[in-house]
């Protein structure tokens, strides 16, 4: 199943990259995920105006919903990003090992599908391992991990939303 799931992220990752010109793809990388807003923030690059998100030289429009983009960045700052793609809507987390449970690890990747801010535009997939005799070993997630994930998202983007009508 697992192995399926992978094919199915990379077939989905790999169509995301080709066919037509996607406006702003010639953006340098460090100019999407190192910009810099006036607070020191790293991660937000796109205007807060509207949902259309695009930059403020217009060079680069988000294809998924802004606020869910900045609100996975923000739940999920305590992990290591291993990749991130805010055209396609795809955030994958490096292995993130609690502190006071080394022995075990976690790895989240989160699909946002749509421009629009709802629940079902958002999903998030939890892979875990655990150590066993110097090697890590796959492990059984909780289920009611991606759902957990998928509402404090889904609350953070809410918060951002209103914040910036207010």
């Amino acid at each position: 199943m697992r192995i399926l799931f992978l094919a199915a992220s990379v077939c989905f990752l790999t169509a995301c990259r080709s066919g037509p010109e996607i406006p702003g793809a010639g953006v340098p990388e460090t100019s999407i995920g190192n910009a810099s807003d006036s607070d020191g923030s790293w991660w937000w690059p796109f205007d807060d105006e509207d949902d259309s998100s695009s930059t403020t030289g217009g060079a680069l429009e988000l294809g998924v919903n802004a606020y869910l983009w900045r609100a996975t960045l923000d739940t999920l700052n305590f992990m290591p990003l291993a990749s991130s793609d805010p055209i396609g809507g795809v955030v994958i987390t490096d292995w993130y090992s609690d502190p006071e449970n080394p022995s075990e690890r976690v790895k989240v990747t989160t699909y946002i599908l749509d421009r629009r801010l709802r629940a079902d535009a958002l999903r998030v997939a939890v892979f875990r391992q655990t150590l066993n005799g110097g090697m890590w070993v796959d492990a059984q997630t909780n289920p009611d991990t991606s759902v957990r994930l998928e509402n404090a998202i889904l609350t953070r983007a809410r918060e951002i939303h209103i914040s910036l009508i207010e």
